[in-house]
C-alpha cells in the first residue's frame, strides 16, 4: 500500500523524501519504502517501460534534476584513462612511433592534442570498433598522451562525498536484475521457434542499456559503483534466485538454468551432483600421449558415424566426404563445458553471447574499462566464458558481425601485457584457447586422402566447410596471436610441453589439405574455389603463431625453445609419415601446397642457427628422415613447373590461383621460403649424387638427359619437356644460390627483395611496402614503416615526382631502380623466385635491357646478368657439394653437346641455366681436401665418366665414348650400319647395359676391355643405389633394407614404339671443349677465340652481355683457376679446325635449328612493322588536332593561309570526299555544346576564395559574374520596358552556351547515317546516342551537334577587305540604311533545315530557367536575347582561355578549332528574323540628335534603357548580327567607333562617380577651359568637364554615396591615373571587337607587352591612324565623332536625367558599371587533407541535418552536399546532381570527402577524376584505405582547373558512365 501512496506523490518530492531518510542511522524504513516503490516500478511483468526509467533518473538524483546530478558526479571523474569506445566505422588514428602494442588506437580528440610531429601514424576506419588508448602507458609511450590524460588531471579529484551516490548504490542493482530478467524472458531455444526475434527483446531493452551507457559516460566515480553492483556476489545471490516469496523471480533463474543446460553447458554443482566421477574435473591422465595418438591409429579407430547433433546441423561436409570423430583430443574436457555465474557480470556476459553480442551491450561492458577492478574481473569472465563463445559463433548465422564484436572485446583485453599474463597464469587462458581451437577445428575433419588413400589414418580440415570458407575461426586466432605477442605469455605457452604438443597436433590439422589429384582425361566439371580458404588457414592459423613464437626466440637464452619445438616437429612429422603410409616415393599427380609441419621445422631451424647459436647437426635427424621430409617440399617445386608447363590444364584456372599464391608477398615467406632452406638444408646432408637424381626424376626429365638425338619419354609430352628441363635447372640454380636462410643479414635480404620488385616495375611507396614479404605477423610490432626500409629504398631507388601527362592518366609518385642497381645487383634468380605472373620476369629482363642500351653497353639481346653470392654460413657449407658431384656434371656434360648438337626442346634458358650452374660451381670450390671416399668393390658406371668431383678438374676431362639406347629408327643407328659396311668392327651386340630401369651393373669383362671407353649414365640406378646405400648406412634392420620398387620397372603401352637397341657413340669432347664449340656457334664465326683472347681476358669486364659474354666468363674464369684448364684450352683453340658441321640428321634437328634463325627474322619483322606503324601514328597526330593541349600555341595566319579561292572545300571524314558545302548537301563542323558557368563564377579580385574548414568562415557568392549581372537585369527590369532591357545586357553568365569543335567536318546526311549505326550498336558506349552524342568518326573526340558551314567563301576577302575613304558620316548613314533592310526568309532548303535544327540543339543544351529572362517567356525578344548571349558567351571564354587578354597574339590555340564563324552565321541567319523596329533602333541614338522624338511617349510606357546604362559590347553584337552578312569591314568598322565614343563617355561618367566633389568642381573648370580649343572633342579633359556638369542637373546622382566616393578615392587623382583607368574601362570592348574583326575577316592578332595593349587593340581596329605606345597615347584621342560631341553627350546624360522617377541609389549603381572581371578560378585549398577531413566527415547536412555517409565539397562555391543521399533527393535526382546543375549548368566538380578523390558530373555522365591530394611519397590514397597525410598537389590541382575553364573534361577523361540523378 505504502508502495501506492508513494508512486502517486510526483518522483521528484518523493525521491527526496526517500534519500533524507535513507541518510538517517537507522534506515530501515527507507530502505523498505524504497524496496517497495522499486517492486512496483521495475515489476518485469509490466514489460519495459519509459515510466520506470523517469522513476530510476529521479530516484538516483536522489530529489535534484537529472541532469544537474550527471554534471555533478562528472565532477568527480578520476579517470586517468580516455577509453572512449567507438563501433565499426569510426574514423581513429593508430601512431606507430608511440605504440607499444600494434594494435594501439586513438579518438581524433586524443590525437590532436597530442604532438606526433614527424612520426608513423595513419588515420583508419574501425572495422570492428575499438576504444581509445590515451593515457593507458600499458598500450602506448606517455609521450604520445593528449594534454588531458599527460597531465592526470584525474588524480588530485576530491573524493566523493558519500550521500551523493547513496541512491545508485540502492537503486542500481534492482534495475540490473531487471535486466537480467527481461533477457532471460525474452530467450528461446532456435528449436522451439524457427524465427525466434531476438532483435525485438533486445529493443524492448535498447533504452534500459542506454541509460546503463550514459551511466558509464559520467566518470570514474560513478564507474566504481557500478564495479561494486557487478562483482558483488551476495547481492547477485539475492537477487538472482529470489526470494522465498517471489515466484516469478524464481521461475526467471529456472528459464535461466535452462538456457544453461541447452547451450551444452553444465553448471558446477550439478556436475558433481550427477556423479559424473570425482576425476572427470581433473585433466585426463596422458594429456600428452593422447594428443600425439590423435595422429595414429586413434583417428582410424574411431571413424564410427558422426554424432547425431552433427547430423541435424546438416553439415555433412563437402562432397559426402565422412566427418571423422576424434576420441581424447581435448586437454581438459570441463574447459568446454562448465560455466558458473557468481554475478551480475558474469550472467549479463552470459546473456550477451547467447544475444550475440548486441552492439549497446558491448559498447556499456567496454565503457566500464577505464576502472582498474572492473577490467581484471570482466576479462577473467571473458575468458571463463571463451569456450562458450567460439561454441555459440560457430552456430551463429551472423558470424561476421557477431566475430567482429567479439573481437572488439578481446583485443582491448588482451593488447595490455599485465592483463595477458594474469589471466595466462590464473585461469589457463592458453590451454582454454588450444583447447578451443582444436574443438573448433575437429568439428570439420576429415580422412586425408594423400599418399596411401585406402589405408591413410591421418585426418585433416575440410576446406569446403564454413568454418573454414567464412574463416568464422580469425576471431580465435587473432587473440591467440595476441596473446602470444607477450613475451611472458608465449615462454609460458613454449615451457608447457603437453601445450606444445597439443598444439602440433592441431597444426598437423593442416597437414596436407585441400590435397590436388591431376585431372588426365577430361576437364574438371566444377573448380573447387576451397584454396582460399586453405591458404588463408594455413597463413592465418599455423604460420602467423609461427611468427608470433619466433619473434621470442631470437637470443642464446631461449636456445631451449628452440630444441623442444624443432624436437616435437620431427616427431610429429614422423607420426604423420606413418600415418599416411609414406615409403619413399611420392604417389603420382597428387600435390597439396600445405605443409606446416615442415614449415615449422624449417623456420625453427633456421632461426635457431641464425640468432641462436645452435649447431645445424644437433637439431636434424637421420639419413633417412631428411629424405622422407625432403620429398614433399620438392614435389611441390616440381608441380610448380608442371602447372606452368600446363600439365595441370584440365585441373581449372583455380591451380594457377593456388601456384601464384604460393609465392605471392604475403605468403612467400611463410611458404615457398621455408620449403626452399629445408630443401637447402636436406642438399647440403644428404649425398649430392642422390640429390641432383631426385630431382631430374621428380621433375620427369631422365629420359630427355641422353646423348641419343631421339628418346622416349614415358612421363611428358614433347611439348612440355622444355619447360619441365627449364624448371629443374632452374630450381637447382635458385636452391644453390638463394641465401635467404643461409646467412643473408636482415638487411641485406631486405634490400634484395626491393631490388627485385623494383626491377620487374617501377613502384609506388605502398605497392611497395606491400610487395616485400615482411614478418607476415601483424602483431609482432616488427613494422614495414621502420626507418631502415625508407633508407634502404633511397639507396637504391630514385624517386620519379608524380607527373601529369596532358593526356589525361595520371602518374603516381614512383620509386625506379638506379642505375648501379642494374649493374650490380640486378639478381635474375630472385626476381624468378618472387614472380608471382610469368610476364614480371620478361618485364624485369626489357627492362634491364633498356638499361644495358642507355647506357651504352651494346647487346643485342641481353642475357640475365651473374651475381656473386654472399657467403654461405659456416653451417651450410654442404650445399656446395651440389655443384660438384658427378651425376650434375654428367648433366651439363650431356646438355652442352645436346644443344651444340641442337637436339630438340633445347633452348637459350636451358643453356643459360647449364652456365649459371657451371659458373657457381667454379665460384664455390669445395673447401675440404680429396676427402677418401670409402673403397666401393664394383666400379660405378658413373665414376668412368669423371676421374673426381671437382666441377674445375672435370671441365677439361675429355669423353670418347657413350653408350646411348636408342629407338630402332634413330639416325644413330642409320650411320652404325653405314660405318659396318665400310669396315667390320666388332659387333656390339650386348644389350644388358643400363636399360632405364634395371640396375646398370652387369657389364662383362671381355665386353669391358672391348670398349672400356664407352660410358653409361642412368640417373635413376644411380639414385637407386645411393638410397640403398644410405638406408644401409643407417644400419636399420635387414627388412628394412629391401625396399619395394615401386616405380622403378616401367610399364610400356600396348603398341609401343620401336624396340630400343645400344648405340655407342663417338664423342671426344669435354666440357671445356664443348663451351668453345658453343661459343662458335652463337658467334657463327669459325674461329671466334683466339689463342691471344686467353691472354688478355678480365673477368670483371664481362658481367653484362649476351651467352658470348657469359661463356667467355667462364673460360676465362676457369683459366684463372687452373693451370690445366689454361693449357686444354689454348690446346682447342690453337687447333682451330673447323669443326664439322653436325650432320643435319633428321628435320627434327633442322627443326630445332632453324627456330632460332625463325625468331630472329620474325622479330625483326615485327620491328619493322611497328616502326611503319609508328610513323603512320604519327603523322596523323600531327594532322589530326592534338585535343590534349589547349594550350599549345597553333599560330596560323588565317589571312594570308586562305588562297583567294571562290569556294572553301571540306573534307567529310566519313565519306572522304572532298567538295564544297552546298545548300542541298551541306557540310558540318563536328562541334560539342556544351551549358557553361564558368563566366558567371568569376570574381573581382585575383585571389580564390578559400573553401571554409572552420564555423567562422563563409563563402559569399553575391559578388560574382554571374550574381552581379542578374541584379543588374532585374534592376533594369523595374524601370524600364522590357524588351528594351532585354537588347541593353548579355545573359549566359551561369548556364550559357559553349560550343568546341575538333576541327573535322563531315556531310549532315553521313552523319545522320553514323548516328543510324551508332544506334544499331549493341555496345555499351560512354555516351547516349539518344541525345544526339557521338565521338568523331576520325579523332574519337566527344560531340552532340553539327554546325552547318556556309556555302560560299570562307573569309571575307578582296573588296570586302579594302580600307575605306568614305568619310564617317557617309558610314554613318549606309550602316542606318543596311539595318533597315528586311530580314529575308531563306528558301526552304537543307540547309536552312540544319540550321533550325542546331539552333534547337543550343537551346536544348541548357536549362529553361538560363533562356527565360523576360517578363513574357519564350516572347522574341528573349530568343533573341539568348541568340545574342551565346555569341558573346564563346567570345568571352576564348578571351578567358588566352589568358583574359590579347597580349599573346597570334591564331588561338582554338584557331583551328574555332567555330565562331560558323556559329555567327547560323545565328545571324536566325536572328535576322527579327528585325528591330526603327523607332527604336539604337543607332540613331548613337548617331543623331533625337531630341524630338522624346515627347511622343505616353505617360504609362516604362522609358527604354537610356544610352549610358547599356552594355556597349552587347550593342556590338546585335548591331552584326542583325545586318546582312556578309558586312563590309568598313561598316563593321564604323560600328565599333560609334560603339568606342558610347563606352567612353560610359568610362567617363563612371570615373566621376568615384571623385569627391572637390575635385568634380576642380576637374568640371579644367574641362570648361579646355572646351574651345581646336579638337576639343578629342580630349578627356573637355569630355569630362562637359558629363560632370550634365549629370550634374540629375537629380542626386552624385550625392548618394559621398561618404563612399570620399573612402573609394583617398588617393588623389592625376591625369595619368585617369588616362589609366579609363584605357581599363574600355579594354573589354576593344578586346572583344577585336576578337570578333579576327573571326569575321581574318585580320591576324601581333602580340604585345601588356602596357602596350591599349594601343595595339586601337591600331587593329583601325581607330587609330598609327600604333603608339600606350603610354603616352590619349584614350580620347581615338574617338571618330560623326556628330558633335558634345550635343550627344548632352542628349545621352538628359536620358538618365529625365529618369527622376527612379530612386537615385539605383541608377547610380546601373552607371558605374565595371566591366573587368579575374579570371575563373577554383576554391582554395588547405595544404593538408585533413584540415578538410575533420571539419567535414562530421559536419551534418544543411539541408537534412543528418551526418551525411558520404560528404562531398563542391570545388566551384564549397557548397556541402550528400552524395548519393536519398534524404536531399527531389524528384528523385540526388543533391550532387542538382548542385551540378544549379552551380555549373550541369558541370560538377566534387571531392568526395570521405575518399579524397574528386569526381566530375558532366549532364547525365560522370568519372571519376582522381585526387589533387597525394602523401608524401606522391601517391593517391583512395578511401582513405592507407590513411597516410595528405597534401595538396597544386599541379595537379592546376590541371583540373585548366579543364574546367576549358571544358575539356569530356575529351580529356576516357572513363565515364551515366549516374542516373543517383549522385
Amino acid at each position: 500500500m505504502m508502495a501506492a501512496s508513494l508512486l502517486r506523490r510526483d518522483k521528484k518530492s518523493t525521491a527526496a523524501h526517500l534519500k533524507a531518510d535513507l541518510k538517517r542511522t537507522d534506515n530501515s524504513s527507507g530502505l523498505r519504502q524504497l524496496q517497495e516503490l522499486l517492486d512496483s516500478v521495475l515489476n518485469p511483468e509490466r514489460g519495459s517501460d519509459p515510466e520506470a526509467l523517469e522513476w530510476c533518473k529521479w530516484l538516483l538524483a536522489g530529489g535534484d534534476g537529472f541532469d544537474e546530478f550527471c554534471r555533478t558526479v562528472r565532477s568527480y571523474d578520476n579517470a586517468t584513462l580516455c577509453g572512449l569506445v567507438w563501433t565499426a566505422n569510426f574514423v581513429a588514428y593508430r601512431c606507430r612511433t608511440c605504440g607499444i602494442s600494434p594494435c594501439m588506437s586513438l579518438c581524433a580528440e586524443c590525437f590532436n592534442n597530442g604532438d606526433h610531429t614527424g612520426h608513423d601514424f595513419n588515420m583508419f576506419r574501425s572495422q570492428a570498433g575499438g576504444a581509445c588508448d590515451c593515457g593507458d602507458g600499458n598500450v602506448m609511450r606517455e609521450s604520445g598522451f593528449c594534454s588531458r590524460h599527460r597531465l592526470k588531471t584525474g588524480e588530485n579529484v576530491p573524493s566523493v562525498p558519500r550521500d551523493l551516490l547513496l541512491m545508485s548504490e540502492m537503486v542500481l542493482p534492482r534495475f540490473i536484475i531487471t535486466i537480467i530478467q527481461y533477457l532471460r524472458d525474452g530467450y528461446t531455444e532456435p528449436e522451439s521457434a524457427a524465427d525466434r526475434d531476438l532483435q525485438k527483446v533486445l529493443q524492448q531493452l535498447e533504452l534500459h542499456i542506454s541509460f546503463l551507457e550514459e551511466l558509464t559516460k559520467m566518470g570514474g566515480a560513478m564507474r566504481t559503483v557500478l564495479t561494486k553492483i557487478l562483482t558483488n556476489q551476495q547481492t547477485f545471490k539475492e537477487l538472482s534466485m529470489g526470494q522465498e516469496e517471489n515466484v516469478y523471480a524464481k521461475r526467471s533463474y529456472e528459464k535461466y538454468l535452462s538456457a544453461l543446460k541447452s547451450s551444452g553447458l553444465v553448471s558446477v554443482e550439478e556436475k558433481g551432483a550427477g556423479g559424473a566421477g570425482a576425476g572427470a574435473t581433473d585433466p585426463p591422465a596422458g594429456a600428452g600421449a593422447g594428443a600425439l595418438s590423435l595422429l595414429g591409429a586413434t583417428a582410424a579407430a574411431s571413424l564410427e558415424d558422426s554424432s547425431k547433433e552433427e547430423d541435424q546441423d546438416g553439415l555433412q561436409g563437402v562432397g559426402q566426404r565422412k566427418r571423422v570423430k576424434l576420441s581424447s583430443s581435448t586437454k581438459d574436457p570441463s574447459i568446454m563445458d562448465t560455466l558458473k555465474h557468481k554475478c551480475f557480470l558474469e550472467e549479463l556476459l552470459f546473456w550477451t553471447i547467447k544475444y550475440e553480442f548486441p552492439q549497446k551491450m558491448v559498447t556499456f561492458l567496454l565503457n566500464m574499462l577505464p576502472d582498474q577492478d572492473y577490467k581484471i574481473t570482466f576479462t577473467k569472465t571473458f575468458v571463463q566464458h571463451y569456450a562458450f563463445i567460439m561454441k555459440t559463433l560457430m552456430k551463429s548465422h551472423e558470424s561476421d558481425t557477431m566475430s567482429n564484436r567479439i573481437v572488439h572485446i578481446s583485443v582491448q583485453l588482451f593488447s595490455n601485457e599485465e592483463l595477458a599474463r594474469h589471466v595466462t597464469e590464473e585461469c589457463q587462458l592458453l590451454d582454454i584457447m588450444v583447447t578451443v581451437l582444436l574443438y573448433m577445428m575437429e568439428s570439420c575433419l576429415i580422412k586425408s586422402e594423400l599418399q596411401d588413400e585406402e589405408n591413410n589414418r591421418h585426418v585433416v580440415v575440410n576446406c569446403g566447410e564454413a568454418l573454414l570458407k567464412n574463416n568464422t575461426y580469425w576471431p580465435l586466432v587473432s587473440d591467440f596471436i595476441n596473446i602470444l605477442s607477450h613475451q611472458s605469455v608465449a615462454k609460458r605457452f613454449l615451457d608447457d610441453h603437453s601445450l606444445l604438443l597439443l598444439w602440433m597436433s592441431f597444426v598437423s590439422f593442416f597437414q596436407g589439405m585441400n590435397l590436388n589429384k591431376r585431372e588426365l582425361n577430361e576437364h574438371v566439371e566444377f573448380e573447387s574455389q576451397t584454396y582460399y580458404a586453405a591458404f588463408a588457414a594455413e597463413l592465418e592459423a599455423c604460420a602467423q603463431p609461427m611468427w608470433g613464437l619466433l619473434t621470442h626466440c631470437k637470443v642464446k637464452e631461449t636456445q631451449e625453445y628452440t630444441k623442444t619445438v624443432v624436437r616435437y616437429c620431427l616427431e610429429t612429422l614422423q607420426m604423420w609419415f606413418d600415418a599416411i603410409g609414406f615409403v619413399d616415393e611420392p604417389s603420382l599427380n597428387q600435390l597439396t601446397f600445405h605443409l606446416p609441419l615442415h614449415r615449422y621445422y624449417a623456420m625453427f631451424l633456421s632461426k635457431g642457427v641464425k640468432c641462436q647459436g645452435l649447431d645445424l647437426d644437433s637439431l636434424l635427424p637421420d639419413q633417412e628422415m631428411l629424405m622422407k621430409i625432403m620429398v614433399h617440399p620438392l614435389q611441390i617445386q616440381a608441380s610448380l613447373s608442371e602447372i606452368h608447363s600446363n600439365m595441370w590444364v584440365r585441373n581449372g584456372l583455380q591451380i594457377k590461383g593456388q601456384a601464384m599464391t604460393y609465392v605471392q608477398s604475403h605468403f612467400c615467406n611463410s611458404m615457398i621460403d621455408p620449403d626452399i632452406y629445408l630443401l637447402q638444408v636436406c642438399a647440403s646432408r644428404l649425398d649430392p649424387d642422390y640429390f641432383i637424381s631426385s630431382v631430374f626424376e621428380r621433375f620427369k626429365v631422365v629420359d630427355l638427359l641422353t646423348m641419343a638425338s631421339q628418346h622416349q619419354n614415358a612421363v611428358l609430352d614433347s611439348e612440355q619437356e622444355r619447360p619441365m628441363l627449364e624448371g629443374a635447372l632452374t630450381f637447382l640454380v635458385i636452391l644453390s644460390s638463394l641465401r635467404i636462410h643461409l646467412g643473408m643479414s636482415d638487411d641485406e635480404i631486405l634490400r634484395a627483395e626491393m631490388v627485385s620488385q623494383l626491377c620487374m616495375n617501377d613502384r609506388t611507396h605502398s605497392s611497395l611496402l606491400d610487395l616485400i614479404p615482411e614478418n607476415p605477423n601483424p602483431k609482432s610490432g616488427v613494422v614495414p614503416g621502420s626507418c631502415s626500409f625508407e633508407e634502404m629504398l633511397s639507396g637504391v631507388a630514385d624517386f620519379k615526382a608524380p607527373v601529369f601527362e596532358p593526356g589525361g592518366s595520371m602518374q603516381q609518385g614512383m620509386y625506379t631502380p638506379k642505375a648501379e642497381v642494374w649493374e650490380k645487383e640486378f639478381d635474375p634468380i630472385m626476381v624468378i623466385l618472387r614472380t608471382v605472373y610469368r610476364r614480371d620476369v620478361q618485364s624485369a629482363m626489357d627492362r634491364y635491357a633498356a638499361f644495358l642500351k642507355q647506357s651504352g653497353v651494346n647487346t643485342g639481346n641481353p642475357w640475365p646478368p651473374y651475381k656473386e653470392r654472399t657467403p654461405l654460413h659456416p653451417c651450410y657449407k654442404g650445399l656446395v657439394r651440389l655443384l660438384h658431384c658427378k651425376t650434375l656434371h654428367i648433366v651439363i656434360f650431356t646438355l652442352l653437346y645436346k644443344i651444340w648438337m641442337d637436339h630438340q626442346n633445347m633452348s637459350e634458358h636451358v643453356l643459360c641455366m647449364v652456365l649459371y650452374l657451371i659458373e657457381l660451381g667454379l665460384d664455390n670450390q669445395v673447401q675440404d681436401d680429396k676427402v677418401e671416399e670409402e673403397p666401393c668393390i664394383e666400379e660405378h658406371c658413373h665414376d668412368s665418366w669423371f676421374p673426381g668431383t671437382s666441377l674445375l678438374s672435370n671441365l677439361h676431362h675429355v669423353i670418347n665414348y657413350v653408350r646411348v639406347r636408342v629407338p630402332e629408327t634413330a639416325p644413330e643407328v642409320e650411320r652404325k650400319r653405314e660405318r659396318e659396311r665400310e669396315r667390320e668392327t666388332p659387333p656390339s651386340t650386348s644389350s644388358e647395359s643400363a636399360t632405364y630401369g634395371q640396375s646398370s651393373r652387369r657389364l662383362t669383362g671381355n665386353w669391358r676391355e672391348n670398349l672400356r671407353e664407352a660410358q653409361v649414365f642412368s640417373l635413376v640406378a644411380e639414385r637407386r643405389r645411393k638410397f640403398q646405400e644410405i638406408i644401409n648406412r643407417s644400419n636399420h634392420e635387414a627388412s628394412q633394407a629391401v625396399r619395394p620398387k615401386s616405380s622403378s620397372a616401367r610399364w610400356l603401352p600396348p603398341g609401343s614404339p620401336p624396340q630400343l637397341v645400344t648405340e655407342i657413340l663417338e664423342i671426344r669432347e669435354s666440357m671445356l671443349s664443348l663451351l668453345v664449340k658453343l661459343h662458335q656457334k652463337l658467334s657463327a664465326k669459325q674461329n671466334s677465340l683466339s689463342l691471344s683472347w686467353l691472354a688478355e681476358v678480365d673477368p670483371a669486364h664481362h658481367a653484362h652481355g649476351d651467352g658470348l659474354t657469359a661463356i667467355e666468363r667462364i673460360l676465362a674464369k676457369a683459366a684463372a683457376r687452373s693451370r690445366h684448364s689454361k693449357r686444354c684450352l689454348q690446346d682447342i683453340c690453337g687447333k682451330v679446325c673447323p669443326p664439322v658441321p653436325p650432320k643435319k640428321n633428321s628435320p627434327g634437328d633442322k627443326k630445332s635449328m632453324d627456330k632460332e634463325e625463325r625468331r630472329q627474322r620474325a622479330r625483326e619483322r615485327q620491328q619493322k612493322l611497328l616502326a611503319e606503324f609508328a610513323s603512320r601514328q604519327k603523322s596523323f597526330m600531327e594532322t589530326a588536332m592534338d585535343v590534349e593541349s589547349p594550350e599549345a600555341d597553333a599560330v596560323m595566319d588565317m589571312g594570308s593561309a586562305e588562297p583567294l579561292e571562290s569556294e572553301v572545300l571540306y573534307d567529310c571524314v566519313i565519306c572522304g570526299q572532298s567538295g564544297p558545302s552546298t545548300e542541298d548537301r551541306p557540310t558540318g563542323l563536328v562541334v560539342l555544346l556544351q551549358a557553361s558557368s564558368v563566366l558567371g563564377h568569376r570574381c573581382r579580385s585575383d585571389t580564390p576564395k578559400r573553401l571554409p574548414t572552420t564555423d567562422e568562415e563563409h563563402i559569399y557568392p553575391e559578388d560574382t559574374c554571374g550574381a552581379t549581372n542578374d541584379v543588374r537585369l532585374s534592376l533594369m527590369q523595374r524601370y524600364f520596358k522590357d524588351s528594351s532591357c532585354l537588347q541593353s545586357v548579355s545573359v549566359g553568365w551561369d548556364g550559357g552556351v559553349y560550343v568546341q569543335t575538333c576541327g573535322h567536318t563531315l556531310h549532315i546526311d553521313c552523319h545522320k547515317s553514323y548516328m543510324e549505326s551508332l544506334r544499331n550498336d549493341q555496345v555499351l558506349q560512354g555516351f547516349s546516342v539518344d541525345k544526339g552524342e557521338f565521338t568523331c568518326p576520325l579523332c574519337r573526340q566527344f560531340a552532340n551537334s553539327v554546325l552547318p558551314c556556309r556555302p560560299g567563301r570562307g573569309i571575307e576577302t578582296g573588296t570586302w577587305h579594302t580600307p575605306s575613304t568614305k568619310s564617317m558620316s557617309t558610314l554613318v548613314k549606309e550602316v542606318e540604311d543596311l539595318q533597315e533592310q528586311l530580314g529575308i526568309f531563306p528558301m526552304e532548303s537543307n540547309l536552312s533545315k540544319e540550321m533550325e535544327s542546331v539552333i534547337k540543339d543550343i537551346k536544348n543544351t541548357t536549362q529553361k530557367k538560363y533562356m527565360d529572362y523576360g517578363k513574357n517567356p519564350g516572347s522574341p525578344d528573349n530568343d533573341f536575347l539568348f541568340m545574342y548571349s551565346v555569341a558573346r558567351t564563346n567570345l568571352e571564354l576564348e578571351l578567358v582561355h588566352r589568358g583574359g587578354n590579347l597580349c599573346s597574339g597570334g591564331a588561338s590555340a582554338a584557331a583551328k578549332r574555332s567555330c565562331l564563324n560558323q556559329l555567327f552565321h547560323v545565328l545571324a541567319m536566325h536572328m535576322r528574323l527579327y528585325s528591330i523596329d526603327s523607332a527604336y533602333n539604337p543607332w540613331t541614338r548613337l548617331t543623331q540628335n533625337t531630341h524630338s522624338r522624346e515627347t511622343e511617349f505616353c505617360d504609362d510606357e516604362r522609358p527604354e534603357v537610356p544610352m549610358l546604362f547599356r552594355d556597349v559590347p552587347s550593342l556590338l553584337i546585335i548591331f552584326i548580327l542583325t545586318m546582312p552578312q556578309p558586312l563590309r569591314k568598313e561598316h563593321f568598322t564604323c560600328v565599333v567607333k560609334v560603339l568606342y565614343s558610347l563606352q567612353y563617355t560610359q568610362a567617363l561618367a563612371a570615373l566621376s562617380i568615384r571623385f569627391s566633389r572637390e575635385e568634380r568642381l576642380a576637374w568640371s573648370n579644367t574641362g570648361a577651359a579646355k572646351k574651345n580649343t581646336p579638337n576639343s572633342d578629342k580630349s578627356w579633359e573637355s569630355l569630362l568637364g562637359h558629363v560632370i556638369c550634365e549629370l550634374t542637373k540629375a537629380k542626386d546622382v552624385y550625392d548618394t554615396n559621398s561618404e563612399e566616393a570620399l573612402m573609394l578615392s583617398s588617393s588623389v587623382w592625376s591625369p595619368q591615373s585617369i588616362e589609366f583607368t579609363l584605357q581599363q574601362f574600355c579594354l573589354p570592348f576593344l578586346r572583344l571587337s577585336c576578337l570578333l574583326q579576327h573571326h569575321l575577316y581574318g585580320d591576324s592578332l601581333p602580340g604585345c607587352q601588356v602596357e602596350e595593349e591599349f594601343s595595339l587593340l586601337t591600331g587593329c581596329l583601325s581607330l587609330t591612324a598609327s600604333v603608339q605606345s600606350s603610354g603616352s597615347m590619349s584614350s580620347a584621342a581615338c574617338l571618330d565623332w560623326n556628330f558633335n560631341a558634345f550635343d550627344l553627350i548632352n542628349q545621352w546624360c538628359s536620358e538618365v536625367i529625365a529618369l527622376s522617377s527612379t530612386p537615385s541609389q539605383q541608377s547610380v549603381s546601373l552607371l558605374v558599371q565595371d566591366p573587368q572581371w579575374a579570371a575563373p578560378r577554383l576554391l582554395h585549398l588547405p595544404d593538408n587533407y585533413n584540415t578538410i577531413f575533420q571539419y567535414y566527415h562530421r559536419k551534418s547536412c544543411t539541408s537534412c541535418g543528418k551526418t551525411p555517409k558520404d560528404p562531398a565539397l563542391c570545388l566551384v562555391c564549397g557548397a556541402f552536399v550528400c552524395l548519393k543521399g536519398h534524404c536531399c533527393k527531389q524528384q528523385g535526382v540526388c543533391e550532387c546532381v542538382l548542385h551540378s546543375q544549379h552551380c555549373g549548368a550541369a558541370t560538377g566538380i566534387f571531392l568526395l570527402v570521405n575518399a579524397s578523390v574528386i569526381i566530375i558530373i558532366r549532364g547525365h555522365r560522370f568519372c571519376l577524376w582522381g585526387s589533387v591530394y597525394l602523401d608524401a611519397h606522391g601517391e593517391e590514397d583512395r578511401d582513405l584505405r592507407r590513411g597516410k597525410p595528405l597534401y595538396l598537389c597544386e599541379e595537379r590541382y592546376r590541371v583540373l582547373e585548366q579543364q574546367w575553364v576549358s571544358h575539356t573534361f569530356d575529351h580529356i577523361n576516357k572513363r565515364w558512365g551515366p549516374h542516373y540523378n543517383g549522385l
